[in-house]
């Protein structure tokens, strides 16, 4: 008789039960929304309409009004039809739950992220993200698609209750369609099709991984404590699911269907409007022939395409005064006391170069960076205090900051200078420039350098019974010659 495979885990399940059963209750209570008891759930709190979030989304996103439109009818739709679902008698209840779960199809950089969290933050509900890859590229089918609700349930604060009126966004959900292929990673994403399906429409999670041997050990220490088992379990039944992708290649799909001559490679406004329209014709069948299952597919009946911001759409978002993407940089610099601002032909140049990545408007963020990076490395150890982002600052950045450079050392040598002799230094540019290549050239600072050159100048200028004095560029060249010769010249014309 052949021997079977030695399994570790079934000595530990014999400790755990030898060790933790005496005792113990042989009922168990279930938190969820049908098994057991279920924990204590607070009354909703929502009542919000579709254009009321219609019109909260359209004050931060731009150009996506259309999409908007649908999301925020769908999205309150589905939060205010659980509440009445929860005053319905049994004989009013519908066998078979319909969710409004929503496909969201658009390229990166267009807001998908964005608008899903606005939406989570108006309604207050717990919200997670996480992209479809994970579970593909490894693939994993089963327990790892449930941490998506487990995770949300820590999002919630450990509050089930809560957790189950949530919302699950997955990302690059294209990533995980089949090619049709039998073998190979083929499977992997099926299968992560096939387990998403009980989650999004309705499954009961428990919150302990049976494969977590750390957790198995905390619930059997709390059963030998309280003296019973205790099984928590989320139902996902009200948990909104938003999923989104770029769905590269759908636009050939739905053109092979209607028949459709090829649009051609130039990529022009009208070309990319063209593929946008062609888009929001996607059916069912186009999105089982990229490579999804009915099944899942027939999960998600709410389509929904954004639209491709082009250069104009960008300068809007940051025009718009809700500008993340300015009101974020500008905290940056309010972190140190200064003052940002940017002209309007500076935020039209900026919005060029986002497009130039072709990342939509998550270039934005990138371009603002590489602008302003040493403005905001440097900047705080000065006393500057404002900064305006114009032309000459994003085509010519090193040359305006070692102006400013300048001009903040010499005004902070200036102030220094009459605050403890009372005598104001003015400076010819031919001056200034000297005295900055000679502070980068020996490699230490303009105020520094003035300190050293001119630190003898009061005794002098007092002499002359003088208020101001104006360095020169033979000043700087030769300061105390300078200074000598100043000062016999200036006896002569007195006597």
């Amino acid at each position: 008789m052949a021997n079977s495979a030695y399994d570790p885990s079934k000595d530990f399940e014999e400790i755990l039960k030898n060790e933790f059963s005496e005792g113990l209750k042989q009922d168990a209570e279930t938190m969820g929304s049908k098994s057991g008891v279920h924990g204590e759930r607070s009354e909703m709190n929502f009542n919000i309409k579709p254009e009321e979030l219609e019109s909260y989304l359209n004050k931060y996103v731009i150009g996506q009004s259309d999409a908007i439109e649908v999301i925020a009818t769908k999205v309150c739709t589905h939060f205010n039809r659980m509440k009445i679902e929860t005053r319905l008698t049994e004989e009013e209840r519908i066998i078979g739950n319909i969710k409004s779960n929503i496909l969201l199809i658009g390229p990166t950089g267009v807001g998908k992220t964005y608008i899903v969290k606005l939406i989570a933050k108006k309604i207050g509900v717990p919200f997670i993200k996480a992209d479809a890859t994970k579970f593909s590229e490894t693939g994993y089918v089963g327990g790892d698609v449930e941490d998506l609700v487990r995770d949300l349930v820590h999002e919630a604060d450990g509050d089930i209750a809560k957790a189950e009126y949530g919302i699950i966004y997955l990302d690059e959900i294209d990533k995980i369609a089949a090619s049709g292929q039998l073998n190979g990673p083929d499977v992997s994403r099926s299968g992560v099709q096939r387990n998403l399906l009980k989650l999004m429409e309705e499954a009961e999670v428990d919150l302990k991984t049976p494969h977590d041997l750390a957790s198995q050990v905390e619930a059997a220490m709390e059963a030998q404590r309280t003296g019973k088992v205790k099984r928590q379990k989320i139902n996902t039944r009200n948990i909104l699911f938003i999923v989104s992708g770029a769905f590269g290649g759908l636009n050939d799909i739905i053109k092979k269907r209607l028949n459709m001559q090829s649009i051609g490679f130039e990529k022009t406004a009208s070309v990319a409007a063209d593929m946008q329209d062609l888009l929001k014709k996607a059916k069912t069948e186009d999105l089982m022939n990229y490579g999804f299952e009915s099944e899942f597919v027939g999960r998600l009946p709410v389509y929904v395409v954004l639209n491709e911001l082009d250069v104009e759409g960008l300068y809007k978002i940051l025009k718009n005064k809700f500008s993340s993407v300015v009101m974020g940089k500008k905290l940056d610099f309010r972190a140190y006391d200064i003052d940002l601002s940017f002209t309007d032909e500076a935020l039209r140049i900026l919005a060029e170069k986002a497009h130039a990545e072709k990342t939509g408007a998550r270039g934005l963020l990138s371009v603002f960076e590489k602008t302003l990076i040493k403005f905001e490395k440097t900047l705080p150890s000065t006393e500057i205090k404002k900064l305006e982002v114009n032309r000459e600052l994003i085509d010519s950045p090193d040359a305006v900051l070692k102006k400013l450079l300048l001009t903040d050392s010499i005004k902070s040598f200036q102030k220094n200078f009459l605050l403890v002799h009372g005598i104001f230094l003015e400076f010819d540019q031919s001056a200034l420039d000297i005295i900055q290549n000679r502070a980068l050239e020996h490699r230490t600072s303009i105020k520094g350098l003035c300190e050293e050159m001119f630190h003898d100048y009061h005794h002098g200028i007092k002499l002359m019974g003088l208020e101001s004095f104006r360095i020169t560029e033979e000043a700087v060249n030769d300061p105390d010659g300078y200074l000598e010769r100043y000062i016999k010249n200036n006896y002569k014309k007195k006597s």
